[in-house]
């Protein structure tokens, strides 16, 4: 009987693991359009978000990637973090730099990083920082770029990771002049500390939406107070702010996913200081 038990425990487990690494192979495509309340505007900006990539657990190739997003208006790319953890895996990135290259974005690539990406030590950091911008990234580490859209500043603001305790918010918006402010960082807790700080709209990761999501993602309990929120994926809005957090595009652990899937990110900007409405739809592909 004990034998019994035992086999069945191991089908269910087995099947488990087939299901939730088939899971990982769902690539969901989110379209997210911020509008603005009754006031039309001509400015968009249509931005690519890619978060949590892993490449030491990712189950699209870039060329699937890259069939995925050849026909999308794409002007800018945000890339949120957690590229990979160890030296190893820097040549497998490469080849996915190259595809996001290959899309032509108008105002380039924007690249933050990751806690694991610290997992590394100063020299391998070194030489995934030095990759990124080999490849087209503009990195940013408490800093940010500006350029502009018919006459309206576009102010990206790249907050360091949270989590690792390496987020400067006074750095990164020192010298900021008045626009429009996207805020790419990689742990979204850090909007429980940005009320004195503006933004329109912020990018971020980090929670793989539980990754493991069945039946609730308990194991993401220490990952910060938006966790208790239930604040784990999608559009926020927090003191009248809104955020998005990405699923990510790979895993860490182990390579399953159950109740979450792989995440590409494409949102619709509506440029102006007036208060955003939040629209989204959802494309399994």
């Amino acid at each position: 009987m004990v034998y019994i038990y035992l086999g069945t425990l191991l089908l269910l487990l087995g099947i488990f693991s087939y299901k939730g690494y088939r899971n990982t192979q769902h690539v969901v495509v989110n379209k997210v359009r911020v509008e603005l309340n009754n006031r039309p505007s001509e400015r968009l900006l249509n931005v690519l978000h890619i978060s949590d990539m892993h490449m030491e657990h990712i189950s699209i190739s870039p060329e699937q990637l890259y069939e995925k997003l050849k026909k999308e208006n794409i002007d800018l790319i945000a890339l949120t973090g957690d590229f990979l953890d160890r030296k190893r895996s820097i040549p497998k990135l490469v080849p996915y730099l190259q595809m996001f290259k290959k899309l032509n974005s108008k105002y380039g690539i924007y690249a933050i990083f990751g806690n694991h990406d610290y997992v590394l030590n100063d020299r391998n950091f070194a030489m995934l920082k030095k990759t990124l911008e080999k490849h087209g990234c503009k990195t940013l580490q408490n800093e940010h770029d500006t350029f502009m859209i018919d006459g309206l500043r576009i102010n990206i603001i790249g907050i360091d990771d949270f989590s690792t305790h390496r987020s400067d918010l006074s750095a990164s918006y020192n010298g900021l002049t008045q626009g429009y402010n996207l805020v790419l960082t990689h742990d979204p807790n850090i909007v429980l500390e940005m009320k004195p700080f503006k933004f329109d709209y912020l990018l971020a990761g980090h929670f793989h939406g539980g990754q493991i999501h069945w039946p609730k993602p308990y194991h993401l309990a220490a990952m910060g107070k938006l966790v208790k929120m239930d604040m784990l994926k999608g559009l926020h809005v927090y003191h009248g702010k809104p955020f998005y957090i990405s699923e990510g595009l790979g895993q860490t652990g182990i390579n399953i996913r159950m109740g979450s899937r792989p995440e590409i990110t494409l949102h619709q900007l509506q440029l102006s200081s007036a208060q955003p409405v939040m629209n989204k739809t959802l494309t399994a592909v």
